[in-house]
């Protein structure tokens, strides 16, 4: 076996360092050719100064331990949006029995996307070597997130040597895309022409007669719905929760392709369109499943369980556009884990033959297709006229500009 001989690398000394040893070797030779008590007590306060410094940088800032907690206000573990602010703590604990001025604590906050903050501000230590750091990030759009190693840079009270140490507190968390309040989707609604005369058989909730629980009274609600003894045990008017028949699934598929959007502030409008329609359809108990249209298609199938919704949740943090494939060849890739009849919608700026083309190709495979246009706040004419095109056709559209809109488009509110 061949040896591979190493050389050791000295470390390298500041030319503070190099100075102090100068002068005790000065001192020291003036004490050896001079002689007397000047040169005793010289020798004597240098020796006793590096043995000081020697031992903050021993035993100090460079041996730094700590722990780092994320909270969201005052609630901990809280889920984070698109726009929220994350509060850090933290906690520093340095080793030692020897004073410390003070510690400047060095932070680097990174995102999935490769964009960076840093954070610097300076802790006094207490006694027992605590120290305590609180900082506010600013508002954070969706991703991934991550604290590098923490540096932690210190002096000793006579600010001749500087020292430093890493401390690795992981600090990682995800933040959702933004999300609207949708309070009806006229998706459901039985009165409402989805996909105009070709539609044979009405697609919608209606109600059986199994009670499935107790609500507010709404009003409107029938005399027959009001259910007199939660009433009467409560002291409020309450009315009665009927089963709902099922529903054909829904499908969202969201193009991501780079070359579909005008700028990231689109995409983003796109991502949080579709988590606020993932939200509706948890709320409604909506069979509602995902397809990310990029260079391959990822599928979630349609579920009413909260644990899937949020897994399409997290996929959409980590979503990002591509180059490469097309949106046609995507869907396709994955058409056969699509539910047989479900609902078709599309979420894209496209307003061209490929988009007619992919929602007339949903139709032909016994799929209702809908369209949600996202727009990019100019040429207004142009999606009124594609808006038409489609319902000449008997396919509905949405024409969503802002997510501020989302609401009122989709037929659930004002704007």
């Amino acid at each position: 076996m061949n040896m591979v001989k190493r050389k050791r690398r000295l470390p390298r000394l500041s030319g503070r360092i190099w100075l102090m040893l100068l002068i005790w070797v000065v001192c020291l030779l003036y004490l050896l050719f001079q002689g007397g008590k000047t040169s005793v007590m010289l020798l004597s306060m240098v020796t006793l100064l590096i043995v000081y410094l020697w031992m903050v940088g021993l035993s100090g800032v460079r041996r730094v331990q700590g722990h780092r907690q994320l909270s969201q206000g005052s609630e901990f573990g809280e889920l984070l949006h698109a726009g929220d602010q994350v509060h850090v703590k933290l906690s520093l604990s340095i080793p030692g029995f020897l004073p410390l001025p003070y510690v400047i604590v060095r932070e680097v906050l990174k995102r999935h996307t490769g964009e960076s903050w840093s954070f610097e501000d300076s802790v006094i230590p207490s006694m027992k070597g605590g120290g305590q750091l609180t900082f506010q990030t600013p508002a954070l759009e969706r991703g991934s997130y991550y604290f590098e190693e923490t540096e932690c840079v210190s002096e000793d009270i006579f600010g001749l040597l500087e020292h430093k140490g890493r401390l690795n507190a992981r600090g990682e968390f995800r933040v959702l895309p933004r999300t609207v309040f949708i309070p009806y989707w006229q998706i459901n609604d039985r009165r409402s022409r989805m996909s105009g005369p070709q539609t044979v058989q009405t697609r919608t909730r209606r109600e059986t007669t199994q009670i499935n629980g107790v609500r507010d009274y709404v009003y409107g609600d029938r005399f027959s719905r009001i259910h007199w003894n939660a009433t009467a045990r409560t002291g409020s008017w309450k009315s009665k929760e009927f089963e709902h028949e099922t529903v054909p699934k829904t499908m969202l598929v969201l193009d991501v392709q780079t070359k579909h959007y005008v700028n990231a502030d689109q995409f983003e409008l796109a991502v949080s369109s579709t988590a606020s329609l993932l939200e509706y359809g948890g709320r409604e108990r909506m069979g509602v499943g995902l397809c990310t249209a990029g260079e391959k298609g990822t599928v979630f199938q349609p579920s009413e369980q909260t644990m899937e919704r949020q897994r399409m949740m997290h996929h959409l943090v980590d979503i990002h556009t591509t180059s490469q494939g097309s949106l046609m060849t995507a869907v396709e890739s994955c058409v056969r884990q699509f539910p047989q009849g479900c609902y078709f919608i599309l979420i894209s700026p496209l307003k061209d033959h490929q988009a007619l083309e992919l929602l007339r190709w949903a139709d032909t495979r016994g799929m209702t297709p809908c369209h949600v246009y996202i727009g990019e706040g100019s040429a207004e004419g142009e999606a009124e006229k594609w808006m038409s095109m489609l319902r000449a056709r008997g396919i509905k559209g949405y024409d969503v500009e802002s997510l501020e809109e989302l609401p009122a488009v989709m037929g659930g509110g004002t704007q």
